[in-house]
């Protein structure tokens, strides 16, 4: 049976003394990074097992970040959370996740079991945040109110993305079906949207939506009943346009035939839905990573977090939910 490897084996493995691999073990960031690999090449060739449960007791450290996200039912955020559960795995933590609309939240303030928390949330308290020891990137949604580090997309800038090419296809007249009111991406989309609308001489309406399949189809219902109906929609999520589309199918009407529809995010079965949707495409599994490479730099190598808010480019999918207008 082979002898138990002990640190000491690892010390003459790497050729340091026992202090540094303990270090390099239970608290990298005291470590450079170059010592730090030296260490762990040492310990794959000895086959040294690290005690993570001893060790992480003695520090509190729970290895693990929370994700906390809205309406876990959304499958926007699958893609997200698989890109950060990659990166933490890689690095050796686990990745809880929870919806931030479950309620509890104020638990975390005192009895955080995660070493870090990726935010996709903007709409809760600020005190409440504030409150969290730990540290925190918001990703997609932000709060300006937080001051914390994020990063997402331009969203002002992609609507206009969807208006112009909307404008480009002959388009005059142009509907928005809006997110929830006080979402910051609902507000920002709405914003690039009435930019776009005015920056290329269109006629634009608004109508309020909740990213949702059932405002998606409500405002189908409303629009259909126009006497001076758009020719084409701007819906705030894939899932309100897609929503949308239903309805109209629903009620005998075309997509593109009767109105062109975009909607925004790229959702998995964006492509495969009938039409297919064209939409704004948000690099989500890239998001996911980055936030977590941020994470992980921050809780292992003790980097500090970035200030401000990173944007990360998104495009426009042309697919057959639109066409240029006739007549």
């Amino acid at each position: 049976m082979k002898d138990r490897v002990r640190i000491a084996d690892v010390a003459a493995a790497a050729g340091v003394s026992t202090a540094t691999v303990s270090r390099a073990l239970s608290n990298p960031a005291r470590v450079g990074a170059e010592m730090r690999e030296r260490v762990m090449a040492a310990v794959g060739t000895t086959g040294y097992r690290i005690n993570h449960a001893a060790r992480d007791l003695r520090q509190a450290r729970a290895r693990s970040i929370l994700v906390l996200a809205p309406n876990l039912a959304n499958t926007f955020f699958s893609r997200i959370v698989a890109a950060i559960q990659d990166v933490a795995g890689a690095a050796g933590l686990a990745v809880q996740i929870s919806d931030s609309r479950a309620g509890g939240l104020e638990s975390l303030s005192y009895d955080c079991r995660a070493d870090g928390i990726i935010l996709l949330d903007g709409t809760l308290e600020p005190e409440l945040v504030a409150a969290w020891q730990v540290p925190i990137v918001t990703l997609c949604e932000w709060n300006d109110a937080y001051d914390l580090p994020g990063l997402g997309i331009d969203n002002a800038g992609a609507a206009r993305l969807a208006v112009d090419h909307l404008a480009d296809l002959g388009h005059r007249s142009v509907l928005h079906v809006a997110g929830p009111p006080r979402n910051v991406l609902g507000i920002t989309r709405g914003e690039g949207f009435a930019a776009a609308v005015a920056a290329r001489g269109l006629t634009g309406r608004t109508l309020p939506g909740d990213f949702t399949m059932e405002s998606g189809a409500a405002a189908a219902r409303v629009w259909a009943g126009m006497n001076d109906r758009p020719s084409a929609v701007f819906a705030a999520s894939d899932e309100c346009a897609m929503g949308f589309i239903s309805e109209c199918a629903a009620m005998g009407l075309s997509v593109p035939g009767d109105v062109s529809v975009v909607g925004f995010d790229d959702i998995d079965f964006a492509g495969r839905f009938l039409p297919p949707l064209t939409t704004v495409h948000q690099p989500r599994s890239r998001m996911g990573r980055e936030a977590a490479h941020r994470m992980v730099a921050a809780l292992l190598d003790g980097k500090r977090l970035p200030d401000g808010r990173q944007t990360i480019d998104a495009h426009l999918v042309v697919r057959g939910s639109t066409r240029p207008i006739s007549g």
